[in-house]
């Protein structure tokens, strides 16, 4: 199974987007505290569209309150990390559960947290010219990293016929 992490999300936006990509997905949300915001649905409902009750997602007190509940393989997103996405072997995690780490907004996942992590530690390529992209951007990146070496699992890889159907474009 595969996990979306956010570490002191801030901006409410943002988790809403990322809320939408998990449900899209079928990854689990955890959100680590403090949030930048109220979890309530005004807060993230825009960003979320009607998803929000697709999402499956957990608040945890703290770092060491996430860990003791959730075994299996952590990547870190963080602008220090020297491996990019597509190095990184997701195709035979099968087995365990993956878990893609994301740092608040302004400050990332502290040095702390990724030292002890320095071989799973993740950056997207980009210029010099910024230090780093929109969370719920990296979010979706890195999630559909994972799934296109996985295979997409159970995903459509069509229009579903719940929705226009596959055959939409050809009727």
């Amino acid at each position: 199974m595969n996990h979306v992490v956010l570490y002191h999300p801030e901006i409410p936006q943002n988790t809403g987007n990322i809320m939408r990509t998990c449900a899209a997905t079928d990854m689990t949300l955890h959100l680590i505290e403090p949030l930048g915001f109220s979890l309530d649905i005004k807060s993230v409902r825009r960003s979320a569209a009607n998803y929000l009750e697709h999402v499956n997602y957990k608040v945890y007190k703290d770092w060491d309150h996430f860990v003791k509940e959730n075994d299996g393989e952590y990547f870190f997103l963080t602008r220090y990390g020297q491996v990019p996405p597509d190095k990184m072997d997701f195709s035979n995690k099968n087995d365990k559960d993956v878990y893609l780490v994301f740092g608040s907004e302004s400050s990332g996942i502290p040095k702390e947290i990724l030292s002890k992590h320095l071989d799973n530690c993740l950056r997207l390529p980009m210029t010099q010219k910024v230090r780093s992209l929109n969370l719920s951007n990296t979010v979706a990146i890195l999630a559909y990293e994972v799934l296109r070496q996985q295979g997409y699992n159970d995903l459509f890889k069509h229009e579903p016929e719940s929705l226009k159907g596959k055959d939409f474009l050809i009727k």
